[in-house]
């Protein structure tokens, strides 16, 4: 579901567990192919050097947001992808001001750039936990709108995504977590306080999606309680945006035609 500027979101309304109808042997074969040529249009973008594609993920703890980053990708050049995550702000981080540690992880020219969480963290997790007074994070939307109009402008194709769980399945994913010795060292503690904490959570990130979804940097809500089904629509949005960018390979430097190598 994209989120149409200015219009309003009621997360309660929308069911995480959709499917849109499709089996998960009819999405899979879907995003197979949506997949590769993700891969090929990421050669493209890379080739033609004038764009470059952001991807923001955000969501709940056991969101989904590592494995979409692996699924999605996993037919794409790693080389042109540029990965960041933004964990709690180092000291030298805090003594500047919220989006100097965001802006020098942006995607160059050609390249793809995925923020594993992000500069929203600081109208969402600085709001539910009190660490700036509202005065100061309700003035964010605006800042990270502006922000985001700079990239644009310069070249940058914004997509951002809010994986969409609810509670019971990350009930359920927290407890695989503690049943399986492999994911222990995925659990942590603190993620329970901020589950105590839900509702205020939604009512931040519905905040987040309707200030901040814009024509240029669009927010995409997607039903992600069935992994399938999430990374086919991910995928969906990402194709769609880049085949809609007007790429094109370079023509080459001199005429190759008569070039004989021997």
């Amino acid at each position: 579901m994209k989120v149409e500027p200015g219009t309003r979101v009621s997360l309660a309304s929308i069911a995480a567990d959709d499917t849109g109808g499709l089996t998960r042997e009819d999405a899979e074969r879907r995003f197979k192919a949506l997949a590769k040529e993700l891969g090929e249009l990421g050669r493209l973008l890379w080739a033609d050097g004038s764009r470059k594609l952001l991807m923001v993920l955000q969501a709940m703890d056991t969101g989904g947001k590592d494995g979409t980053i692996r699924k999605v990708f996993r037919r794409t050049n790693p080389q042109g992808v540029k990965i960041a995550n933004f964990k709690v702000p180092t000291s030298e981080e805090l003594a500047h001001d919220y989006l100097w540690r965001i802006h020098e992880h942006t995607p160059g020219s050609g390249e793809i750039g995925v923020f594993n969480r992000s500069h929203y963290e600081d109208v969402l997790v600085v709001r539910v936990l009190g660490l700036v007074p509202e005065e100061r994070w309700s003035r964010r939307y605006d800042h990270i709108n502006a922000f985001e109009r700079l990239l644009a402008d310069e070249g940058t194709i914004i997509r951002k995504f809010y994986l969409h769980i609810d509670k019971d399945e990350q009930k359920r994913r927290l407890q695989a977590r503690l049943d399986d010795p492999t994911k222990n060292w995925k659990f942590n503690a603190g993620d329970l306080d901020h589950r105590k904490l839900w509702d205020d959570y939604m009512a931040a990130y519905q905040d987040v999606l309707e200030k901040t979804s814009t024509d240029q940097a669009p927010w995409h809500i997607i039903p992600a309680n069935h992994k399938w089904y999430r990374n086919l629509l991910v995928a969906e949005v990402l194709v769609e945006a880049l085949r809609d960018a007007g790429l094109s390979y370079p023509e080459p430097e001199e005429d190759l035609d008569g070039i004989v190598i021997e």
